[in-house]
């Protein structure tokens, strides 16, 4: 078998210590950039691969963030995830990656096994259902949790997420500005702090306005597009025929809106649509969702500062932090219009 390859065997190539070698495969400034450069290279040359789980022995950090999310296919926590891997990226930290799909059976055994490999923190969107306890066991053994766009009581962690309750406020008081009064509010799901934040934000809004809350006006459930094109049938079978409807989600506002297309209405002429969190897809959407920006990149990128942070010894002060929403406003709301079956 080939022999492995030894921080002293570059050393003795290029005639540096084995200190240096050691410092320069961890980028530390220490050593001369043109000097780091060129170890780098001849370790490449040599085939020397960086033994992580001895540095971890000597550092008692392995380098490894553990994240988990509801679903990385959904481009919320994609946008999420991105800038929490362009932050570690700068830390040289990697990052282990997890969808618990609202289990918590599942998200629990990702903790676990993170902890069985020493990992030095995790940030987590919590599963529906989680208990304190689980998070607390990560933070008894030693590993730091940040938690994103979903908060759990009973919990001493640093939370990043967007103001839910203030953001769904801004579209459904958009709606009324444009004179609706029949607002719908499709999408979401009271098990989650989210869910019940939003439709707090629109039920407030509402009632500043001098607007009765019509609870038959609430459709829950749809979370993807796919639902939100399903709930347009029931949107569009209402008895007190919305004129509008505020959305839980972008996907699902975009859902909603080829649902109403499909009926043979034009989303923002027949009927007002808002989305939220303002992805990608929003602004080339037909027609362009009008929508709530809610953060993404702020959470994420936050949220992994705070880890690295708290893993080098200052420590972010513990409770809810809060991205403040920003209104989008493009061609699915107008003007209230009679109702076309009216």
């Amino acid at each position: 078998m080939a022999q492995k390859i030894k921080l002293s065997t570059i050393a003795e190539t290029l005639g540096v210590s084995t200190a240096t070698v050691s410092l320069a495969l961890r980028d530390s400034p220490l050593v001369a950039a043109a000097t780091r450069d060129r170890i780098k290279e001849q370790a490449r040359a040599l085939g020397y691969i960086y033994n992580r789980r001895a540095a971890s022995l000597r550092t008692s950090r392995s380098g490894i963030i553990g994240v988990v999310v509801h679903d990385i296919m959904n481009p919320f926590y994609a946008e999420i995830l991105k800038a929490i891997e362009s932050e570690l990226d700068r830390d040289r930290q990697t990052f282990i990656l997890s969808n618990h799909y609202d289990s918590v059976e599942k998200q629990r055994n990702f903790v676990e096994t993170l902890l069985q490999l020493g990992g030095d923190g995790v940030i987590m969107s919590p599963a529906i259902g989680t208990p304190p306890e689980d998070i607390q066991l990560a933070e008894d053994n030693g590993m730091p949790a940040i938690l994103i766009a979903r908060s759990i009581e009973g919990l001493d962690v640093p939370i990043f997420r967007g103001d839910d309750s203030y953001g769904i406020s801004l579209a459904t008081n958009h709606l009324i500005g444009l004179g609706h009064r029949t607002i719908a509010m499709v999408g979401g799901t009271d098990q989650t702090s989210t869910g019940r934040d939003r439709y707090q934000g629109y039920v407030n809004a509402l009632r500043k306005a001098n607007i009765e809350v019509d609870p038959g006006l609430r459709i829950p459930g749809p979370r993807t597009k796919q639902g939100g094109f399903e709930a347009a049938v029931h949107f569009l079978s209402l008895p007190q025929k919305p004129t509008a409807a505020v959305c839980w989600n972008d996907l699902v506002a975009i859902g909603l809106m080829n649902g109403i297309a499909r009926a043979g209405l034009v989303p923002g002429r027949d009927v007002s649509v808002t989305g939220y969190d303002d992805l990608e897809e929003a602004a080339i959407a037909t027609p362009a969702l009008t929508t709530v920006w809610n953060g993404q990149s702020e959470v994420g990128r936050n949220a992994a500062r705070a880890l690295l942070d708290k893993l080098s010894g200052s420590h972010e002060p513990d409770g809810i932090h809060l991205i403040k929403p920003e209104m989008r406003i493009r061609q699915s709301t107008g003007p209230l219009k009679p109702h076309p079956e009216g």
